[in-house]
């Protein structure tokens, strides 16, 4: 049980670091970075765990639910989560939007849409590459504590 809540908060970190590096991607482009690698590799780096931070500030109770909910029912396909981490960056997009004073420049642009969207897709797979598709564990454990599960054990 350790275990598996460590392998979850691991999962969840490199989720919200592939967030912050995503994010900084739609910054900086990779020409720039190349650039002059010394200064803006740092700065990217910084940013980077900022972007991180602050994705995990606001994602982390959503996120904990959707890897719950997918360690609990055993799911261990990508779509589940790269599909749960979208839906969370969409939330935020709209939390973005929805706190924007009046008669202020709008985050409601396809190129935010498409950074939010992006962040989400990268953080979803990241989570699975680490600890998603390892859920099935979880499964065998919940199929034990099913009636049917119980009468094939003899208990």
């Amino acid at each position: 049980m350790i275990g598996r809540v460590c392998r979850v908060l691991v999962g969840l970190a490199c989720a919200f670091l592939a967030a912050g590096a995503t994010m900084v991607l739609f910054v900086y482009s990779p020409f720039e970075l190349l650039q002059d690698a010394g200064a803006k590799a740092l700065e990217a780096c910084l940013l980077v765990l900022a972007a991180a931070t602050h994705s995990a500030v606001f994602a982390a109770p959503f996120a904990l639910l959707a890897a719950g909910v997918g360690e609990w029912r055993g799911v261990r396909g990508v779509t589940y989560y790269a599909l749960a981490a979208v839906g969370i960056a969409a939330l935020g997009f709209l939390a973005e939007y929805a706190t924007e004073a009046a008669g202020e420049a709008s985050i409601a642009n396809a190129y935010a849409a498409a950074a939010y969207l992006a962040t989400g897709l990268a953080a979803g797979l990241a989570y699975w590459l680490v600890t998603g598709r390892r859920a099935a564990a979880s499964a065998a454990i919940r199929a034990d504590l099913t009636p049917a599960g119980r009468a094939a054990a003899g208990v």
